[in-house]
């Protein structure tokens, strides 16, 4: 899979972003989408082939790891990975919509296109409240489709056509619980970050608003 254009939409989204939202550029880019290009593809790989049970009835270890494995957990953070990005597009085509619309009418209409001011602000808001949404949205999916943040070393699995309780045995558990532990850990800093923008950028133009409304009334 290229992950070409997804670090260029990061690149492109770094350009717009307050300081948290560089920070959370960041970690996108280096904490998650490095290392799972890096390290975590590799370890999930092989999942189906490694996972084994002590019972060699045609069809049985297909229906059990289906049963505990509904979606590969590798496939699962592609998506939330390629979700939770997708929204900072919103910027993108808002600054480059303002740039076509000075082009349009050849003359300076912003100050800066890229400023984050005015409908851009709207529109910086919802990608920051899409972007939390569909972290929290991902990671409780997640919890809910595998019972947990856990990789067991052992399941127990009855599902026909197997003929009784059969036990399956989960390759490499332990390295996989700790790049889960990271991944999920790593989704719950940017839903931080996120929250933590967001806070900043209501309060600095609830300040900046109050403040003019206050010199007017002076005035």
């Amino acid at each position: 899979m290229s992950w070409v254009f997804l670090r260029d939409l990061l690149s492109g989204v770094n350009k717009y972003s307050t300081g948290i939202g560089r920070i959370w550029v960041a970690v996108v880019f280096l904490f998650r989408l490095l290392l799972y290009v890096a390290a975590a593809e590799n370890i999930w790989k092989h999942e189906h082939d490694e996972f084994e049970c002590n019972i060699k009835q045609p069809g049985c270890e297909n229906v059990c790891f289906d049963h505990f494995f509904p979606v590969s957990h590798i496939r699962f953070w592609a998506l939330q990975l390629i979700m939770v990005s997708t929204p900072s597009l919103l910027v993108v085509f808002h600054v480059a919509y303002r740039e076509n619309r000075e082009k349009h009418h050849n003359q300076k209409l912003y100050k800066n296109p890229g400023k984050i001011d005015g409908g851009l602000l709207c529109t910086y808001l919802i990608s920051l409240i899409l972007k939390t949404g569909l972290e929290i949205f991902f990671l409780v999916l997640f919890y809910k489709l595998y019972n947990g943040f856990k990789i067991p070393r052992l399941v127990k699995c009855d599902i026909k056509p197997c003929p009784n309780i059969v036990d399956c045995y989960i390759s490499k558990p332990t390295e996989k619980m700790i790049f889960l532990y990271f991944l999920v850990a790593t989704s719950c800093l940017c839903i931080v970050l996120n929250l933590s923008e967001l806070s900043y950028l209501m309060f600095k133009y609830s300040t900046k608003c109050y403040l003019k409304r206050h010199v007017n009334k002076q005035q």
